[in-house]
């Protein structure tokens, strides 16, 4: 049985970039016959906000998409909601931190900055923590709860990680080059997306990851614990991003092309599905 999902972030207004990925994780799941789960991802709890979350159903509801799992709301299927399951999220860092393929880390980024053999990605925000600081062998074995503390995974250095994306085609990363130990838990009490996605992802028996292709570089991460996990990882599929007239990715905050904005301007479901955004 297939089963796809989505996922927004209640960051902000859902954008085209947004409508169109989430359009194609819709067409592809229902295309095979299967069943299709929304999941609101909301531990950015800074950033995250209720009635981006209302909206981003709304919005995707007027699309035209629907999804065939989820709590009940009011007689309609709603979103699983991230912030609910922290228990959940424990306990797959209980069974990564029991396998040993995790420790404690105090590093701040400028601490990762400052260490001469730290190399940067040149699509990834976040440079690569090099391996000299980390700390000795078994170090936060005595752990039982991840606690006020960052906990990164511990990467296999040169080893390639390689899949197939359905829409990407072959892809391959290096362990210690293209990325290095992420983390997978914050000191503020909260999972990383890389251990809260794929923890939910194998509750909710996700068969097909739609996403965009800035994200890549965390599936390689990702397949790293699905692994350790000893967990079958879904397949890929990553959907071209979306640009402006400028050619810079769209964001949330993207001026005029948020659903709500070209909604009140007029524009169907169908035309923000196929309209050239350089003409927006």
């Amino acid at each position: 049985m297939v089963r796809g999902r989505i996922a927004p972030t209640p960051t902000g207004y859902l954008h085209v970039g947004h409508a169109r990925t989430f359009a194609l994780a819709a067409q592809r799941t229902h295309s095979a016959g299967g069943t299709l789960v929304y999941r609101t991802e909301d531990l950015d709890v800074g950033r995250c906000r209720p009635e981006f979350a209302t909206a981003a159903i709304e919005d995707l509801r007027w699309l035209g998409l629907q999804w065939q799992e989820g709590p009940d709301v009011g007689g309609q299927h709603g979103p699983y909601v991230q912030s609910q399951r922290l228990e959940w999220f424990r306990n797959v860092w209980r069974l990564l931190h029991s396998s040993g393929h995790l420790y404690p880390c105090d590093k701040s980024r400028k601490d990762v900055e400052r260490a001469l053999t730290a190399p940067h990605a040149e699509d990834d925000a976040e440079p690569i923590f090099p391996p000299v600081l980390r700390p000795a062998a078994g170090a936060g074995h005595e752990a039982r709860e991840p606690g006020p503390m960052n906990w990164r995974f511990r990467v296999p250095d040169g080893e390639t990680i390689a899949f197939n994306d359905a829409l990407q085609g072959a892809q391959s990363f290096v362990a210690g080059r293209d990325f290095g130990d992420f983390l997978v838990w914050r000191k503020d009490g909260f999972p990383s997306y890389e251990l809260a996605v794929i923890a939910d992802d194998h509750a909710m028996d996700i068969t097909e990851v739609v996403r965009g292709a800035d994200l890549l570089l965390s599936t390689a991460r990702q397949l790293l614990l699905y692994r350790a996990l000893g967990w079958t990882a879904p397949a890929w599929a990553h959907n071209p991003l979306v640009v402006d007239a400028s050619g810079k990715r769209l964001a949330k905050r993207s001026a005029g092309l948020s659903l709500r904005e070209l909604r009140a301007k007029g524009m169907t479901p169908a035309q923000v599905l196929s309209v050239d955004i350089a003409l927006l």
